[in-house]
């Protein structure tokens, strides 16, 4: 039986730790081993705007020390001459320097869990996580599904809700096209085997996005799965802790600024599927696909197609590469850079993808959206979300990998 090694980056989280850790004791899994970076730049310490999160930090430290009963690591990335120095900082690193040390502890057969302060997760979740990557020995890793939490206050829900609708246009329409990107990234929800972990070479260290980034590197190297059994759920709060993601989008939206979290048109996402589906015939000459123009923007002028082809003569090997190079980052770029050129606002883009899941079968009522994101009511847009959240899981147990 493997054991598992459960890796989490701490970072002014006092208070949603002991619920971490209650969530921890709680796991039917019976090899378990919990490993915590409490981490925060060193010359904060000396920043009254910071200082008090180091001290939060301390408390926290204090606390895991005092844990009995548990397997627990605390690596200490925060105390005074212990902080991060320089450009190496951020919830990259210390998801980094605890899955790093997971790996080292861990048997090639160990599984390593990603997980955060902030998220709630059932106690059969280890367990779970464990039976999908015994049941898909060929996959590199596994997306946890997700599903935030209301806080019963209006204006926090509302943005995570905004928030999540943006995330699941994208999932649903991904799978729709069957991408093998078509998975959310989610830092709380992330796990593979530590052998799969030193495969890839350990995960990337990102200000932010290396959730995004590492998955995305499990799938280069193999299938990931993206159903599960078990839910994992994240706190909707808001944060400036990273740069980008769940709690800087929700600072944004506040505000009403959801320019970098459009509803993307299911075109777009068409034209995607369009240029993958050429593939085959761009591995014998070039030909026009809907991507053009964004693929020469990217090259400067230089030739994508062609430096494939030759180092991938083999149409298998081509695909292969073509999926490499044009992944789910390049994807994403796409998406942003033609979404303004399409009709249509968000609300109407939410009304189209309920229209065809509708049609597919895939939901068997849709409440719509009458109203803009800002004045819809908060319960309207949770039944909206809901819908959503079954058709996403619809999809996802119908594929199981990507």
């Amino acid at each position: 039986m493997p054991k598992v090694y459960a890796a989490v980056p701490v970072l002014n989280e006092s208070e949603n730790i002991p619920y971490l850790i209650e969530d921890f004791r709680v796991q039917d899994f019976p090899e378990s081993v919990l490993v915590v970076c409490v981490n925060q730049p060193e010359e904060w310490w000396d920043n009254p705007g910071k200082a008090e999160m180091c001290r939060d930090n301390a408390r926290t430290l204090a606390y895991l020390h005092s844990l009995t009963g548990i397997e627990i690591v605390v690596i200490d990335r925060s105390s005074r001459g212990k902080g991060w120095i320089g450009k190496k900082h951020g919830v990259g690193w210390a998801r980094k320097t605890a899955m790093d040390e997971a790996s080292r502890m861990a048997n090639d057969s160990d599984i390593i869990v990603s997980m955060d302060a902030d998220t709630r997760y059932p106690s059969e979740y280890f367990s779970a996580v464990v039976r999908q990557l015994d049941k898909y020995p060929a996959a590199t890793g596994l997306s946890v599904p997700y599903y935030h939490k209301l806080t019963g206050e209006e204006e926090a829900d509302r943005c995570i809700l905004r928030y999540e609708l943006y995330m699941r246009n994208y999932a649903l329409n991904m799978m729709r096209i069957n991408n093998p990107y078509a998975f959310s990234a989610i830092g709380s929800g992330m796990a593979c085997s530590a052998s799969g972990y030193r495969r890839v070479g350990g995960l990337s260290p990102k200000m932010s996005g290396e959730d995004f980034y590492f998955i995305q590197k499990l799938r280069k190297a193999g299938p990931v799965i993206v159903d599960c059994d078990a839910v994992i759920y994240p706190a909707a709060r808001f944060s400036d802790r990273v740069y980008f993601g769940t709690g800087p989008a929700m600072i944004r939206g506040r505000s009403g600024n959801w320019d970098s979290y459009p509803v993307y048109p299911a075109e777009a996402f068409n034209r995607v599927k369009e240029t993958y589906d050429l593939f085959e015939k761009l591995s014998a000459s070039d030909v026009e696909t809907p991507m053009d123009a964004f693929i020469r923007s990217i090259q400067d002028g230089k030739p994508f197609w062609e430096p494939l082809r030759k180092n991938s003569p083999a149409l298998s090997a081509f695909k292969k590469a073509c999926i490499q190079r044009l992944d789910g980052l390049r994807i994403l770029q796409y998406l942003k850079t033609v979404n303004g050129l399409f009709p249509g606002s968000n609300e109407e883009r939410i009304n189209g993808l309920l229209a065809g899941l509708l049609t597919d079968g895939r939901i068997s009522e849709t409440p719509g959206l009458t109203a803009s994101f800002r004045n819809i009511p908060v319960h309207q847009l949770d039944a909206l979300r809901n819908v959503l959240f079954e058709a996403e899981r619809s999809m996802q147990k119908e594929k199981q990998m990507v």
